[in-house]
């Protein structure tokens, strides 16, 4: 069972930069692709952004495309979040979670392992 950790969120205000962590244990992470999802209050969990097992593959949702990045170090069991321009709509919690294979999916319905959220509140 693998436990996943977040951190790095906070307040920020837009246009501003928040690099987010999260740290694997229980698990081989270097096995398994890792994805970042976020909740708004009152909107369903969407997916952020994806990254295979190796790092060599990413994908984003259309919404932060060109401003956040995903990367991996499988040395650290981490996997990060860079957010840069950040919006007041990017406000939510994010979550990081665990593939059930080496590659990501875009659907939450495909994780299992979750971690217990990191806030970000970008102010206007």
């Amino acid at each position: 069972q693998v436990q996943l950790v977040e951190s790095g969120g906070g307040l920020v205000q837009a246009g501003g930069s928040l690099r987010l962590s999260c740290a694997a244990s229980g698990r081989t992470f270097s096995r398994y692709g890792m994805s970042w999802f976020r909740q708004a209050p009152g909107k369903e969990r969407e997916f952020v952004a994806g990254i295979n097992y190796n790092g060599a593959r990413t994908y984003y949702a259309d919404s932060v495309k060109g401003r956040f990045a995903i990367s991996r170090d499988n040395a650290k069991n981490t996997v990060y979040l860079q957010m840069n321009s950040l919006e007041p709509e990017d406000t939510a919690v994010y979550y990081c979670a665990e593939s059930p294979s080496s590659n990501y999916y875009d659907n939450r319905e495909s994780y299992k392992s979750w971690g217990q959220g990191t806030q970000v509140t970008v102010s206007s």
